[in-house]
């Protein structure tokens, strides 16, 4: 069984803040921790195959286009759901600014945990519907 902590974590971020306990707790079952240092590519721009989507714990990261940055993430945010979902390449480089800790789920694991809880899956759907919407309307300003 997930830490209460890890539970309460997870509950605060928005991707999975409708899901179930029992759901957390499977999520949090299956998905695995990773440590990156300073500087370290997370996952590269045209990447085929990669196969993780990460839930940033701690430390910081930076998603960048060639040399320009799109955008800094912190604990809480997540990255690489486009590819996870789609199975489509990378769209972008992730490095990690500090010592970084993510929460990476693969292909796979997401697969298994819908099939045991499909509810899970309109969940995330609706969530990464919210997030499509918010930068629709953040590029139309």
């Amino acid at each position: 069984m997930a830490s209460p902590e890890a539970v309460k974590f997870l509950k605060q971020t928005p991707l999975f803040a409708t899901f179930s306990e029992a759901e957390l707790d499977a999520t949090l079952r299956t998905a695995k921790e990773r440590d990156f240092p300073a500087g370290a590519m997370i996952v590269q721009e045209g990447e085929k195959g990669s196969v993780g989507f990460y839930l940033v714990l701690s430390g910081q990261v930076e998603v960048r286009k060639g040399k320009k940055s799109l955008g800094k993430f912190g604990a809480g945010d997540y990255f690489g759901e486009m590819s996870l979902l789609l199975d489509t390449p990378r769209t972008a480089d992730v490095v990690a600014l500090e010592k970084t800790r993510c929460l990476m789920l693969t292909r796979w694991d997401l697969r298994a945990l819908i099939s045991t809880h499909p509810d899970m899956a309109l969940k995330i759907q609706a969530e990464l519907a919210k997030r499509l919407l918010n930068t629709n309307k953040a590029l139309s300003e």
